[in-house]
């Protein structure tokens, strides 16, 4: 395993499809299904054993979660704030280029 290149928080744009996004969460290996896995390319199909990054995706008309492996990602050269509905259930704010979590309450 290797360490994640990006955060949490980190806004980040897909390297051959249109879109950006904010991470909430990663796995540090491949964590999906296998169906979801083999529906990808073949050419394209990115390797199992890297980070994978959920991401609060956004595209010029439409905002959904999107899952990505780390061989596809680069920072987004943007550094304006993300419009994704969901990001005000996970971050607290927005500073300096990226999204700060909110506090976790721990049981």
């Amino acid at each position: 395993m290797r360490e994640a290149k990006f955060g949490i928080g980190a806004i980040v744009h897909h390297r051959f499809r249109p879109f950006r996004g904010v991470i909430f969460d990663i796995d540090p290996l491949f964590n999906h299904t296998e169906d979801w896995w083999q529906s990808i390319p073949a050419e394209v199909r990115p390797a199992k054993d890297q980070p994978y990054y959920h991401l609060f995706a956004e595209t010029d008309d439409s905002t959904y979660v999107a899952y990505v492996s780390e061989q596809n990602l680069v920072p987004d050269e943007d550094e304006e704030p993300c419009r994704h509905p969901q990001l005000d259930i996970v971050f607290e704010r927005f500073e300096d280029g990226a999204y700060v979590p909110r506090e976790r309450v721990q049981n």
